[in-house]
């Protein structure tokens, strides 16, 4: 699989708990964190649901 690097370039607040949870269980919570994670589909359909909130790199 790819590695993907993550990036939170918006605030959670004011979005729903679902997507909180979500950038949490992705390893997030701070904007400009980054975490680099391999592309499966489980990561895929995480930054699918919080893919306002985040930008998707290819490594």
């Amino acid at each position: 699989m790819a590695k993907v690097k993550i990036t939170q370039v918006r605030s959670t607040i004011k979005t729903p708990q679902v997507q909180k949870d979500t950038m949490k269980a992705l390893g997030l919570g701070k904007l400009n964190r980054s975490v680099e994670r391999e592309y499966t589909p489980s990561i895929a359909g995480m930054v699918a649901v919080v893919s306002h909130l985040v930008i998707v790199t290819e490594l």
